[in-house]
């Protein structure tokens, strides 16, 4: 069996409340399907947290617009930190995630009208793509970006998640993990400028290089409807060292944890990433157990550090407390799940008052 990548899963986002954060992400961007929410004690990840077992709360949430999720996490044994510097752009680790839109000219009307901190107005990107920055209460970025695909039509002006933007120290270097382990092989553009919507962001009156980077293929596997296509920004700063984003705080603390993919074919990708140089910092090597969740996850870090996540889903909740849930070992690897049956996720759904 070879590797198949789903799409983008979720971006992890460490925060101090977890029921706050998540019911400000529905509110501004649909995050309202409860795909599970779990409390336990982080076991595995021991490379990433300074070798100790560590209390946790974490929920899966996505939105049935399409696009990835959102894994929101909050340390319940420690009190978690803030990077004690301004993360500016460039400086190494996930600075921003994207979310999608199929109407920015609405989504961006919307969220201008409701208040939110918006940075700058309404850009266009060097390829001509409309899009525009949100910063939360917690203090991370979102790039709201022009995307027409879409999953199902809901209230909600934005989608999920469609990608994010990651500070590098060496662009060829990092493409080794993003564009040939992870298939981001289609180069959108490729430009290094001082670039005027970059010009509201901390750090982003500097120059830098920038590269955007899609895939060729349409997305095939069990979620690869939901997904959608994706995209990762690459930036290179030149004229100030840059630090990284978890310089001193380990995974799970606050801001933009880990990027995950939904992929079928772990033995193979193990395999592979180990043979590129990037072997796997930690494996589930079983189906670990989310609650109501299985599977089987694992980490890579990129050349600077970032945590990579890869999960292959083995079971998922339709309807807890009646015992239903979408059993997905086995299943052929290239194929979708049927739209009937993503579309039970929606009985999850969170309504707030």
């Amino acid at each position: 069996m070879v590797k198949t990548i789903s799409g983008i899963q979720q971006i992890g986002v460490g925060v101090k409340d977890a029921q706050e954060a998540w019911k400000w992400y529905r509110t501004q961007f649909g995050m309202d399907i409860n795909v599970f929410e779990d409390t336990a004690v982080a076991e595995i990840m021991l490379p990433h947290t300074e070798g100790k077992t560590r209390e946790r709360y974490a929920a899966l949430a996505v939105n049935m617009e399409g696009g990835g999720g959102f894994e929101i996490w909050q340390h319940t044994g420690i009190e978690p930190k803030a990077p004690n510097f301004e993360v500016q752009l460039g400086d190494y680790g996930i600075f921003i995630t994207k979310i999608k839109s199929r109407d920015i000219e609405k989504s961006y009307r919307v969220h201008k009208e409701r208040g939110l901190n918006i940075l700058g107005e309404l850009y266009k990107d060097p390829s001509g793509n409309d899009h525009y920055f949100i910063k939360d209460p917690y203090n991370n970025i979102f790039q709201i970006v022009a995307e027409p695909v879409f999953y199902k039509k809901q209230k909600s002006v934005t989608g999920g998640t469609n990608g994010c933007l990651i500070g590098v120290s060496d662009i060829e270097a990092a493409m080794k993990v993003y564009s040939d382990i992870l298939q981001y092989d289609e180069v959108v553009y490729d430009k290094e400028d001082v670039f005027a919507d970059f010009a509201q962001l901390p750090g982003g009156d500097q120059k830098c290089r920038r590269v955007l980077l899609k895939h060729k293929e349409t997305r095939t596997g069990t979620f690869s409807r939901l997904f959608g296509p994706t995209q990762i920004e690459l930036v290179k700063v030149y004229d100030r060292e840059p630090r990284k984003i978890f310089e001193n705080r380990i995974w799970g603390e606050l801001g933009f944890i880990h990027l995950c993919f939904d992929i079928t074919g772990m033995d193979f990708l193990r395999e592979e990433c180990k043979s590129k140089g990037f072997a796997f910092t930690v494996d589930s090597a079983d189906s670990f157990d989310m609650g109501v969740a299985a599977g089987h996850f694992s980490y890579i870090e990129d050349p600077d550090g970032t945590l990579i996540e890869f999960v292959e889903t083995h079971k998922l909740p339709i309807i807890e407390k009646f015992g239903w849930y979408m059993n997905l070992k086995g299943r052929d690897p290239k194929k979708s799940l049927p739209n009937w049956m993503v579309n039970t996720l929606a009985f999850n759904r969170i309504k707030d008052k």
